[in-house]
């Protein structure tokens, strides 16, 4: 137990050394000193509660998921059946009152249709019931209605996704560890610690970056188009940007076009001869093929970048796109074309996210936090190192110096993590502090007991470390076990406990059990006492 190689030595004093090293960063930002550039400078980020920013909680409207899933059934009942080797007509569709409808115009093959669109439909998660009721009225109509355990995991699923859409976006912004977490069946907490002004972030995520190409409808009459009248089989999509003397709105054909699901790029550009900011998108090989292929059946032929159901722009095919890209333009700024360009990076939101709550937490309160929880450490650590002096003398010392050592660790490994510290997490550093001295006190109290039991001091000390680390092992891994599942099912305030924790349990042990040890040997080789004053 007492036996350390030098190997051994100048191994533990390194990884001391680099930790502690790793906190100086950290510890003169407080101060406001500024480190050299050219030197490693890894900080701990300061959560929402310690160095202020941008609360946002967003909602999403389920009743748009239902009618997102019918439309969406709409296009796969109308696919399927044309793709059947003796396709069968089908009118009379309708995906209005919440369900899809059709009639089907050869009665002989109702069976055959049911048979069809059967396998469209799933099970809806654990319950037991499929996602979609498929009934027959009237002989020949079909009424798909989704069912409640259907729209449930619809909006369990899309909120998933919204979340790591959303994390994308933020992360795309350079901010540091937020907390984007759920909330409730339908709703998004999101927290960015540093950022001030929320309106940025308001604008990035309330973007649905829905994106769409779809052709215009040319049959269409601009009067009819003005009143909100589309052709069968289209759509009025309103421009985003309509100008003085030009039409408000546009007849686009509802089914046929490409998403921007499929991109695999986006990046803010100039235009080269207007030198305007606008946005260059690349698809991947299916979506370049598809859009390839809409290009070149519709040459000379008007199609429509839509965002957000808003149309964009309406250009014309001069001449088939076959190189998988494109640009978008809309009268963008640098700042809008670029957070356009973030958003179809990121993905398109499943659901439209609206803003129910804002707030902006100031960093005067965090400041107060962090001097607050500076005193609290500052008058605990030098309590407990007067206590730990007047017991213990010599081994009080030690244990002093592996409490400061703990401290530097502490700092310097969530330095080199990357982690974040938020209020309760200056409460589990507090708590570490003490968890270091409680080891350290059964460490001395047991070479005490060994002692009185006569036991000679090379004797006793290597038996009250041997004898103590078992217990103090043993308490530490309920502890760490403790903080496992509390980051596992906690949240934001808790997870940042639970790190600081860890962290704070395997630093504690290392200093209190390890480099004591390493510290008494030395000295037991070199003095030779006779005696132990404990």
């Amino acid at each position: 137990m007492l036996e350390f190689p030098r190997w051994k030595v100048l191994w533990l004093w390194l990884l001391t050394l680099v930790c502690a090293l790793a906190a100086v960063p950290s510890l003169t930002a407080t101060m406001g000193i500024s480190l050299p550039a050219a030197l490693p400078q890894p900080k701990i980020n300061l959560g929402l509660d310690l160095a202020g920013g941008s609360h946002i909680l967003l909602e999403a409207d389920p009743s748009q998921v239902r009618q997102q899933r019918i439309e969406g059934m709409d296009e796969s009942v109308r696919g399927k059946l044309k793709s059947l080797s003796d396709p069968i007509r089908i009118s009379d569709i309708s995906n209005r009152g919440g369900a899809l409808t059709f009639l089907v115009e050869d009665v002989t093959k109702v069976d055959a249709v049911r048979e069809a669109i059967l396998p469209l439909t799933n099970g809806a998660g654990m319950t037991g019931k499929r996602d979609w009721a498929i009934t027959v009225s009237d002989g020949n109509r079909f009424v798909l209605t989704p069912t409640q355990e259907g729209i449930d995991q619809a909006v369990s699923q899309a909120m998933d996704t919204a979340v790591e859409v959303v994390r994308k976006r933020i992360d795309a912004l350079g901010t540091k560890e937020p907390t984007i977490i759920r909330q409730g069946a339908n709703r998004i907490v999101v927290q960015v610690p540093g950022l001030q002004d929320p309106q940025a972030l308001k604008n990035l995520l309330g973007q649905t970056a829905k994106l769409e190409f779809k052709l215009v409808d040319t049959t269409a009459l601009p009067s009819d188009v003005a009143r909100g009248i589309a052709p069968p089989g289209s759509e009025i999509v309103p421009y985003a940007d309509a100008r003085e003397g030009t039409a408000p709105a546009i007849a686009v054909k509802r089914l046929g076009g490409i998403r921007g699901d499929q991109l695999t790029n986006a990046q803010q550009t100039n235009n080269q001869q207007t030198n305007e900011p606008v946005v260059s998108i690349t698809f991947n090989t299916e979506g370049g093929a598809k859009f390839a292929k809409l290009t070149t059946q519709n040459v000379n032929k008007p199609f429509a970048i839509i965002l957000d159901g808003k149309v964009l722009s309406a250009p014309n095919i001069n001449e088939p796109i076959l190189g998988g890209s494109a640009v978008i333009s809309g009268r963008f700024t640098t700042e809008t074309a670029n957070q356009l360009a973030i958003s179809l990076r990121s993905g398109a939101l499943p659901v439209d996210l609206k803003v129910v709550e804002e707030r902006t937490v100031g960093p005067d309160l965090g400041a107060d936090s962090i001097r607050k929880g500076m005193i609290a450490m500052g008058v605990g650590t030098l309590a407990l190192a007067v206590f730990i002096l007047v017991t213990y003398g010599r081994f009080g010392v030690y244990a002093c110096a592996a409490l400061v050592i703990n401290v530097l660790m502490i700092l310097g490994i969530m330095g080199i993590v990357g982690t974040t510290l938020t209020l309760p997490g200056i409460a589990g550093f507090v708590l570490t502090i003490g968890a270091a001295v409680d080891a350290n006190v059964l460490i001395n109290e047991r070479i005490r007991e060994e002692r009185h039991r006569g036991r000679r001091v090379v004797a006793a000390v290597e038996m009250g470390y041997k004898e103590a680390s078992r217990a103090i092992f043993d308490a530490n891994i309920t502890n760490v076990i403790a903080a496992v599942l509390m980051f596992a099912f906690g949240s934001g305030p808790v997870k940042g406990f639970a790190v600081v924790l860890m962290i704070g349990i395997a630093t504690s042990v290392f200093t209190a059990v390890t480099l004591t040890r390493l510290w008494v040997a030395q000295w037991l080789r070199r003095a030779r006492p006779a005696d132990l004053n404990l």
